[in-house]
């Protein structure tokens, strides 16, 4: 696939799917060339917000694990782009199979077409019943862009599947609707014993699910290739679709059976800074809940530069009274 073989009718389609919300109600991949077109553009947009989010695991020094034979299901695969996205953070030697799984025939076809052309020396399988309604332990579950797409049995299934997983990495559209859906998902899931990973910074309660904090959502911005601005296509493909290509926000999960290797103390930014003369305000999550915070520029005027041009702010180290942030410690941040 490249941008000249591209059949924008497709795009047009699928765009109308996801905005309409008709998506849940079914397969909506009609061809190969359906899911070639989405993985060349759509597809790749989302591979961005994984990057994002594998950048941000890697500087937390979380990995999947050791344990020889790990497996790794991609629910939901559609094109497969996450377990793709996933298994070249992590590579190929820290899993033994890759199993992809969806609700649509035609794109476990694609998935797994694309994944053993791009891993060779992978075992790439498509998920059966006796896989999903069974037993067996799932190394990692990878999860993407499924919350506004689950029905009833699915939900049952996917809950079922984050009970036998040893690690969960889930990323979502960065809707007030859709992260909030995902935070309840956090809970069901630490009070099941599994340890939260990422974005939090901590194990206690979602403090975005606090009352009184219902007009706010734990979403995040990730950062798209440099030369997508420069690339004709790119900008074609953003007017067509109505699309901001400088905005990619995203609402994510990991967890894990291991307790997180985060040491306590750290804060994180949920969404973007906004910049005033002189000061900026930032919405802050850590264990004590989320705040609404300033901090002056005269307090750290390095950090105050670096979060007026960054989107990818990574985790922070501070203390804060009053809403203000009192004490910054140099270089805590993570990316």
């Amino acid at each position: 696939m490249n941008w000249e073989s591209l059949d924008w009718e497709i795009l047009d389609r699928l765009r109308e799917k996801f905005i309409s919300g008709s998506a849940a109600e079914g397969p909506y991949w009609h061809t190969i060339t359906d899911l070639e077109c989405y993985d060349f553009t759509y597809g790749e947009r989302i591979g961005w917000k994984w990057d994002a989010v594998l950048r941000e695991l890697t500087s937390r020094g979380w990995t999947p694990g050791v344990e020889p034979g790990l497996t790794m299901l991609d629910w939901g695969c559609g094109s497969g782009i996450a377990g793709r996205r996933v298994m070249d953070c992590f590579g190929v030697a820290s899993f033994s199979r890759l199993i992809v799984h969806d609700h649509s025939a035609l794109a476990m076809d694609f998935a797994e077409h694309r994944a053993r052309q791009a891993f060779p020396e992978l075992t790439v399988v498509r998920a059966d019943y006796r896989m999903l309604e069974g037993d067996e332990p799932v190394g990692l579950l990878v999860v993407s862009h499924v919350v506004n797409e689950l029905d009833e049995p699915a939900r049952a299934q996917l809950a079922s599947l984050c009970a036998r997983a040893q690690g969960i990495l889930w990323v979502e559209p960065g809707t007030h609707d859709i992260s909030r859906s995902l935070g309840a998902w956090r809970e069901k899931l630490r009070a099941a014993g599994l340890n939260v990973i990422a974005p939090c910074t901590h194990q206690n309660a979602c403090g975005i699910l606090s009352p009184g904090n219902e007009r706010h959502w734990c979403h995040f911005f990730a950062l798209p290739p440099a030369n997508i601005y420069a690339d004709s296509d790119w900008v074609k493909f953003g007017q067509r679709a109505g699309i901001d290509l400088r905005s990619l926000p995203y609402s994510f999960l990991v967890l894990d059976r291991r307790p997180s290797p985060l040491p306590p103390g750290f804060s994180r930014i949920i969404g973007e800074a906004r910049h005033y003369k002189g000061y900026a305000k930032l919405y802050n999550c850590d264990a004590g809940g989320v705040t609404d915070l300033m901090l002056q520029k005269r307090d750290a005027p390095e950090l105050f530069k670096a979060l007026k041009h960054a989107h990818e702010t990574g985790l922070q180290k501070w203390t804060h009274e009053n809403s203000r942030i009192t004490h910054v410690q140099s270089g805590a941040s993570t990316s």
